[in-house]
């Protein structure tokens, strides 16, 4: 699940909150190109408010139109195909032949909806089980790396919260907008700064921060292929430390900030006094971004979270110099 649809989520708790009927969409199937991947959501009010995604726009509105036909009035868990022939594909906005389904759950105190946002909110990674014959939602917790969605003839499984994780060492400017941006992005953050005069004014909801040394810190977060790892403190003694672990580690992407002298600078002082290998050193992304001319801080953010999502989907880019040369 993406950032998206926890706000999905977050709405829709809002509505009940409010005594309003609210039936939640499930993207469960797609056969050919679609829209949406499978898991995204879609929440739909009792008076055709739509809260989501999960096409250009066209199956929001087909829902709003059998609400109002009274249509969406379900009692349990009920399956709905778009898309099975070229014409109706068209109509829905989904490429020739292509086909998407969802599963539609009136949302209610069986739902836990609450229970998960909490879980949600502390950063927790949530299995959640839905019982097709009667609604009601089991939640347990999940791993990373656990499947996104899975749909039975009697249950629908899907996973929710981070399934990314990003550890930042540096408390800064450029961390705020760092965190935050990744947090939309549906990565869990960490933030690492021993140093008090940064650690003690940052305060982002959602993200962790810990003041212990980052080399210990890299070591105790037990990194793993869902981990991205970047320094940005500037200072040798804290971005050397967290780096000298981090590219041993398996983590997927591994950046510092600094111009091409201070990597080449960086790159010496790592294999001579840390031993690490070439080949652990030609993991480095530094510069850190991509090049988009970035020059403010979160234009520097914009740049690196760029060059993880490009790593992550194996895509190539252009380094960043200029913009994360600071």
């Amino acid at each position: 699940m993406d950032n998206l649809d926890l706000g999905v989520l977050r709405v829709a708790a809002g509505w009940r909150a409010e005594a309003r009927g609210v039936v939640l969409g499930t993207i469960t199937r797609t056969w050919g190109s679609a829209p949406r991947p499978v898991g995204s959501l879609v929440a739909v009010r009792d008076d055709g408010q739509i809260s989501g995604s999960v096409s250009g726009g066209c199956i929001e509105d087909d829902l709003v139109a059998q609400l109002r036909a009274g249509s969406l009035a379900i009692t349990r868990p009920t399956a709905l195909r778009y898309g099975v022939g070229a014409e109706e594909a068209r109509r829905f906005g989904l490429p020739c032949g292509g086909t998407l389904e969802l599963m539609l759950e009136p949302l209610g105190p069986q739902s836990a909806l609450d229970d998960l946002l909490a879980r949600l909110t502390r950063g927790e990674r949530v299995r959640r089980t839905l019982d097709l014959a009667t609604g009601s939602v089991a939640l347990q917790p999940a791993d990373r790396g656990a499947d996104a969605l899975t749909l039975t003839e009697t249950k629908l499984v899907s996973h929710h919260g981070p399934q990314w994780r990003l550890l930042v060492i540096g408390a800064g400017q450029m961390t705020d907008y760092l965190a935050q941006m990744a947090q939309a992005l549906g990565y869990g953050v960490t933030v690492c700064d021993p140093r008090e005069e940064y650690a003690e004014g940052f305060a982002l909801p959602g993200a962790v921060l810990t003041r212990d040394m980052p080399d210990d810190v890299v070591t105790a977060f037990q990194v793993d292929e869902a981990t991205a790892v970047v320094a940005l403190t500037h200072d040798p003694k804290l971005d050397d430390l967290a780096l000298m672990e981090a590219l041993k580690s398996p983590a997927f992407y591994v950046g510092a900030i600094g111009s091409r002298v201070n990597q080449a600078k960086r790159r010496a002082r790592l294999a001579e006094h840390f031993g690490l290998t070439a080949a652990e050193l030609d993991r480095l992304h530094g510069p850190v971004g991509l090049d988009i001319g970035a020059r403010t801080p979160p234009e520097i953010a914009l740049s690196i979270l760029a060059e993880m999502t490009a790593v992550r989907y194996r895509a190539g880019g252009a380094k960043v110099e200029a913009g994360c040369a600071l």
